[in-house]
């Protein structure tokens, strides 16, 4: 005689195929913890991407300001070397006339 199980309604199930369910379930729940664990690490990194990115960004930012505010520099410096040479060149007509 069979051992037996009686599972829900009426029918009863052998042992040995309870078993095998119950290892499929379980195998099944190891599949999603290992999914969850995977899921928390790719959320992990996505957040450590997006801070690096976030400060890639903000360095980029400063870096471009800086070059903005040399550019106005080189640029207020020229038009005063330009204006220099300009009256150094009349003087020269001047002298030289």
């Amino acid at each position: 005689m069979k051992k037996t199980v009686k599972s829900k309604g009426a029918r009863k199930v052998p042992v040995r195929m309870k078993r095998v369910t119950q290892a499929k379930k379980g195998g099944v729940i190891g599949w999603e913890k290992k999914m969850a664990v995977l899921r928390e690490v790719s959320n992990a990194k996505i957040k450590k991407l997006e801070l690096e990115l976030i400060r890639l960004r903000e360095e980029n930012e400063y870096k471009n300001r800086r070059l903005a505010s040399k550019d106005m520099e080189l640029e207020t410096y020229r038009k005063t070397m330009e204006e220099k040479v300009f009256q150094l060149q009349a003087k020269v007509k001047e002298l030289g006339g």
